[in-house]
């Protein structure tokens, strides 16, 4: 069945790129409908499909390439003097991954048969994603291919940059989370059910409450095998979840969904999809282009909107009106824009909206994980002191009834 093959296998689609050039895609580790899927979603007609099965092996390693490490390397050699083979053909050596110098090599033998720069990385979409060949492809057009990867550069380090924050707040929270839980587990599995054995020698009534909690860590010492495997596969199932991209998305998209959260990640998203547009527009890309590639950025409601926008913009509207009609800026960002269509700096007013909103998105996520570390502890430190209080309650009991 061909709709099934993935693994290790390269599926190479002959046809017409959107400028009527006939190209080739290379995917690695998708089954063809999805090859097909995202191909057709870049305007490539596909003439036919061939099956190159371990034809490239260093290439088809799992390792992500590195395209902004790739990227800075290749704009300090160009700088240095070296023409673009010749900067390729130094990176291919020095690399010692075998994946990436794979893809390396694949890249320098396309361009020694003459194919443009821009062309080679639309070979390889799942490494170079449409912005930065479009990028490259506008710079081929204008000979300036060194500002182009200047200014790719700059918008990825602010996009990591602002990852980078995000997962630094997320730590301190999952550790308080993981601390707590194992030490409530510790004492609903071992210390609960030890108080039990004493109580239930003395014969005494205990208080409702404490005898349920008594009970359930019985319960738990009883079944502790189960209560383990349950434990482990739950991890188990979480960890495979993580692992696996779809996965990842599905749980990413559930947390998204939370009142509290879908208004600021759609402000990370405006943020993200203004810095593309400015790179874009910087880049020399017409308009209505640069705004059906960045389409991809924002979240599927937000996808619709900027649908409206598109066809406003294609029938004569300016950007900071259809934009405002669509719903996809606020009051700050709408007077940066409508500065920038008048100045004609529009890719400059875009990137300063996208540092507002970045701005604003930071404050939030410094104020948020200040808030969320010692609710997360006094919720922990609520149910372990609870834990606590229900286990020593016979005492004070029997102490009070002496």
């Amino acid at each position: 069945m061909r709709e099934q093959r993935a693994g290790n296998d390269t599926l190479l689609l002959h046809g017409v790129d959107v400028r009527g050039h006939t190209a080739i895609l290379r995917f690695e580790g998708i089954t063809e409908a999805e090859a097909l899927r995202l191909a057709a979603a870049r305007g490539f007609r596909v003439a036919s499909v061939e099956l190159e099965a371990a034809a490239r092996p260093a290439a088809s390693g799992r390792a992500a390439f590195p395209l902004l490490l790739f990227t800075q390397e290749l704009l300090a050699l160009l700088e240095a003097g070296l023409h673009l083979n010749e900067a390729l053909a130094s990176l291919q050596a020095k690399e010692s991954h075998a994946g990436v110098a794979g893809v390396m090599a694949g890249m320098l033998q396309s361009l020694l048969e003459g194919h443009s720069f821009s062309d080679v990385l639309a070979q390889w979409p799942q490494h170079f994603p449409d912005i930065f060949v479009a990028t490259v492809r506008a710079a081929e057009r204008t000979g300036d291919l060194a500002p182009a990867l200047s200014r790719y550069i700059a918008y990825q380090l602010q996009f990591d940059q602002l990852k980078k924050k995000l997962v630094t707040a997320a730590i301190y929270p999952t550790m308080l989370l993981a601390v707590g839980s194992f030490v409530t587990l510790f004492l609903l599995g071992y210390v609960v059910p030890r108080f039990a054995v004493v109580y239930e020698s003395a014969g005494r009534d205990m208080p409702w409450l404490s005898g349920l909690l008594l009970g359930f860590g019985r319960m738990v010492a009883g079944h502790w095998q189960l209560a383990l495997a349950m434990a482990v596969g739950g991890a188990v199932l979480l960890a495979s979840t993580l692992l696996r991209r779809q996965g990842r998305t599905w749980l990413l998209e559930r947390v998204l969904r939370l009142p509290w959260l879908a208004s600021r990640v759609r402000q990370f998203r405006l943020a993200r999809f203004y810095r593309a547009l400015s790179l874009l527009l910087a880049s020399g890309i017409a308009l209505p282009r640069a705004l059906g590639m960045v389409g991809g950025l924002l979240g599927p409601q937000s996808q619709e909107q900027l649908a409206q926008c598109l066809l406003a913009v294609q029938q004569g509207r300016s950007l900071s009106s259809a934009l405002a009609a669509a719903g996809l800026v606020g009051p700050v960002t709408d007077s940066l824009i409508q500065v920038g269509e008048r100045s004609g700096q529009l890719a400059d007013m875009l990137e300063r909206a996208a540092r507002f909103s970045d701005d604003q998105f930071a404050r939030w996520v410094d104020w948020a994980s200040r808030l969320l570390e010692p609710v997360l502890m006094i919720v922990i430190g609520v149910v372990i002191g609870g834990i606590v209080v229900l286990m020593y309650l016979p005492i004070f009991d029997l102490a009070g009834s002496l």
